[in-house]
């Protein structure tokens, strides 16, 4: 009999982890949505048990309501809990916005540009999901720039929460998500700290608006 390679199962419940905060940061799925677990092993290719340890670890991020096996849900977000990642977001970005404008460099500022000329193209299109992944991409990457790994840890899982309703609200905020982004660039491409993170703080109050009127029409 021929010598076989051990299948690692942590290493694939890990990648089913993250297909799943993918999904979930990008808005694949929609607020109160039922989430199946033989459907989504299905559709990655795996037994349903690495995707049942995704799904126990997205319970514990709150990015998923486990009410049963046969009842696991995509949360709706509440004005309540919107406020409260609001004050965190704005707090959390503003120090990663600080440290990424002392150690930005022209291909950094030449990357977010891209993805700030893509998103306008994407929102411009009316191409909802593809502007709201670009705009999250935004965010992620001057996180990435600050070089600060525990905090970037931190954001992407209360982007985990934040995701589905994001891409809900698309339709009704339009291009205005990445209004307030080219001030952003400005400030990393100037090195000045403090204007770095009043814009992010900008960005995220003035976008802020345009999704607690939609949790207000929705909920």
């Amino acid at each position: 009999m021929p010598e076989l390679v051990a299948i690692d199962h942590e290493n694939l419940s890990n990648t089913v982890y993250a297909a799943l905060c993918d999904a979930l940061i990008t808005g694949k799925f929609q607020p109160g949505e039922r989430l199946r677990i033989r459907e989504i092993a299905d559709q990655l290719g795996t037994s349903v048990t690495p995707v049942r340890d995704a799904i126990l670890r997205l319970t514990h991020d709150e990015a998923l309501v486990f009410r049963s096996p046969r009842d696991i849900r995509i949360p709706v977000m509440s004005e309540q809990k919107f406020v409260e990642i609001r004050a965190i977001r704005l707090r959390l970005e503003a120090l990663g916005a600080e440290t990424a404008a002392q150690l930005a460099t022209t291909e950094d500022i030449q990357t977010l540009e891209s993805i700030l000329a893509d998103c306008e193209a994407a929102a411009l299109a009316q191409n909802h999901r593809r502007s709201v992944e670009l705009h999250q991409a935004f965010h992620f990457k001057v996180c990435s720039i600050a070089s600060l790994p525990v905090l970037h840890g931190i954001l992407r899982r209360i982007w985990l929460q934040m995701g589905p309703m994001m891409l809900a609200a698309s339709a009704d905020t339009g291009g205005t998500l990445i209004q307030r982004h080219a001030p952003i660039i400005d400030a990393l491409r100037s090195h000045d700290s403090g204007a770095a993170a009043n814009a992010i703080r900008d960005d995220i109050m003035f976008g802020g608006k345009a999704f607690i009127n939609h949790i207000h029409t929705t909920n």
